[in-house]
């Protein structure tokens, strides 16, 4: 029988279970939560950032205009392609995160499709 591992999000403290073999971002998904920023799901807008900060993982393939081999290497990678080996704790990453905690702020109000910030909302460009 597969195991699973915990994932928690630094940020807040929510935590939730993720099977071994699945992906970070579908299985918080499956589980109703809203606790990273949802994108395309496959890789390329880069919206679901995060940075691993504890706990042992390995990637599917990334859009390297979203993670570049110097942010993977520092733990920074797209939850929609992290698969858990151990237990994780992450912090949020993305671009667009100062929208999405605004959104947070305010009740998850202005979320497009299926709780997704990034369906017409363009990420704050950083300073």
């Amino acid at each position: 029988m597969a195991g699973s591992f915990t994932v928690t999000i630094a940020d807040s403290g929510a935590n939730f279970h993720c099977p071994e073999d699945e992906r970070v971002l579908i299985s918080m998904e499956k589980q109703g939560l809203r606790l990273i920023p949802i994108g395309c799901r496959g890789g390329g807008c880069g919206t679901c950032r995060v940075k691993v900060t504890e706990g042992s993982y390995r990637t599917r393939k990334m859009s390297r205009a979203h993670v570049s081999e110097a942010d993977e290497q520092a733990g920074i990678v797209l939850a929609c392609r992290l698969i858990p080996e151990s237990d994780l704790v992450l912090g949020l990453a993305g671009e667009g995160n100062g929208v999405w905690n605004r959104a947070r702020e305010q009740g998850g109000k202005g979320h497009g499709v299926n709780g997704s910030i990034a369906c017409g909302i363009r990420p704050i460009p950083r300073a």
